[in-house]
Parts: structure tokens; sequence; C-alpha cells
């Protein structure tokens, strides 16, 4: 994917920022998608594809995975949790970020073959219950729902949740521990953060949600749930290139706060031409 640099943010944004997915095809076709899976924490491997995010949480009493992709690129997430030494089986969680096609469009089959158990918010379950944004896929059934400030504790790790509406009326985020060589970072991954919606309710959400993870206090690490939205993979070929007391790449508390900025210019951009479309 081509990047393109915003001056004054401090940051290089993927086209992602400017809500240029690749196209149907290309991001469809496993064979163009696939992303050799990596480690990137103690507990932590990336495990998606090269447009849309997945990513594995290794507990004590089980494996937890963030997003459930889609289709032929479900498959994909799955052989790389394999590939990296684990069991499919011992998937405890799938955490659904939100309802939109491409992050739980395989939810249903880690429901079905691992038995795992899904969690998203109220109302994204609801989302999954009706017409399907975009495009249609396998409904998943409904099993576990995540409100704003619960928990979920596996073994010794415990999950943090938000709800940060906006990119659909539900997005979950979560905040969490990572491990680099047994010392603890603060991981956050914000849910929903791109702008293909409509409607002024929806925008003002949007950037009400950006403004409270603004508020968080002691967040390190960008773990998003579409990679070139954070630099995923120019972190991981540092990562790769690590030197012994180098810092760890994706260990960026400035790099979390002036994502956020970003998001937030852009939400208010958003917003303003919604409501000048309402008028």
């Amino acid at each position: 994917m081509k990047h393109l640099i915003i001056r004054g943010i401090g940051i290089a944004a993927s086209v992602f920022a400017l809500n240029v997915f690749p196209q149907q095809g290309e991001r469809d076709d496993p064979e163009l998608q696939y992303v050799e899976p990596f480690q990137v924490f103690d507990n932590l491997y990336y495990i998606g594809a090269e447009w849309v995010a997945s990513w594995l949480l290794v507990t004590d009493q089980g494996l937890i995975v963030f997003d459930a992709l889609y289709d032929e690129l479900t498959d994909m997430a799955i052989n790389n949790i394999r590939s990296l030494g684990f069991d499919p089986n011992d998937i405890r969680y799938l955490i659904g970020s939100h309802a939109h096609y491409y992050h739980i469009g395989g939810a249903a089959r880690f429901q079905q073959e691992f038995s795992a158990v899904v969690m998203m918010t109220e109302e994204d379950w609801l989302m999954t219950e009706g017409a399907a944004q975009f495009r249609e896929y396998p409904r998943p059934v409904r099993h576990l729902s995540a409100s704003d400030g619960s928990t979920l504790t596996l073994g010794r790790t415990r999950l943090q949740f938000m709800k940060t509406p906006g990119h659909t009326p539900g997005v979950l985020s979560t905040r969490f521990t990572v491990y680099d060589k047994g010392y603890p970072h603060t991981a956050f991954m914000f849910g929903g953060v791109g702008l293909n919606f409509n409607g002024v309710g929806q925008a003002e959400r949007y950037v009400e949600s950006v403004r409270r993870l603004q508020a968080l206090q002691g967040i390190e690490v960008n773990i998003p749930n579409h990679a070139p939205a954070a630099d995923v993979f120019a972190r991981r070929d540092r990562l790769a290139e690590r030197a012994e007391g180098d810092p760890h790449p994706f260990v960026d508390p400035e790099g979390w706060d002036n994502f956020l900025a970003l998001w937030l210019e852009r939400g208010e951009r958003y917003l303003q031409q919604q409501r000048e479309l309402a008028n």
C-alpha cells in the first residue's frame, strides 16, 4: 500500500486515513493479502491480513483472538495460529471490535469449529440481526455483550472494555497488558477509527469517543484493527532489527497521542461536513 505523509501530525498515516481501502478483489484475495504471522510481544501476535488486522493474545488459560476476518482471510488467520505453534481449539474468546463483515465475518466459524465465545457490544450484536452493511456474511450466534467499563479475565490476563461509538453504534475498544521480555506495557485497541458512515449523530458520537480516549492515562502501545492505520508493518520491520537495549518500536506513547490527534481532527472535519449535508 502507498503511504501519505500528513504534515504537522507527527506520524505517517496510510491511505486508510483517507478511507481508501484496496479494491474489493485485491482485499479479498488471500494470496495478495497474506502476511506471515509474527510475534510483537511476549503474549501478542499478529495473525491478520495486509489490509485488516487480527491479533492473538496468549494467556495462561487459553487464547484470545481479536477479530475474525472473513471468508478465505479467516482461513489464513486460523492457519497462522497453527503455524505459530498454537492450537485453535485453545481459543476461549473472540473479541469483535465491531459488526462489519471484515471483522466478524468469520466469527461463526470460530464458534462452530473451536467453541470460542464471541463478545461484542449489545449495539453491534443488534447489527448482526439486521441488514448487513457493505455485504452479507455468516451471522454468529449471540454470546456475550460487553458494556462500557466491563472487564473479562482469563487466567492472569484482564481485558478492560470501553464503548466508543461512532464508526458503528457500539464499537468495542479494549485495554490490556502486553509484555516485552517480561516487562509490562499498557496496550489499547481503538475498535473503529474509520469515517465510512453517515449522519450527524454518529459523527458527534465519534468525536466524543476520540476525546474520551484522549483522556486516558498511561497508554503506551497502539494495537489497531487495520494494520496500516498505525504503521504496524514498518514497526514489525524495526522490531526484527532491534538490537539489545533498543526500545521496542511498538511502545510509543507519543505515537498513540498523535494517532488520536489525527483522528480527532479528521472526525471534527467530517462532523462539519455531515452538518452541512443535513442543512
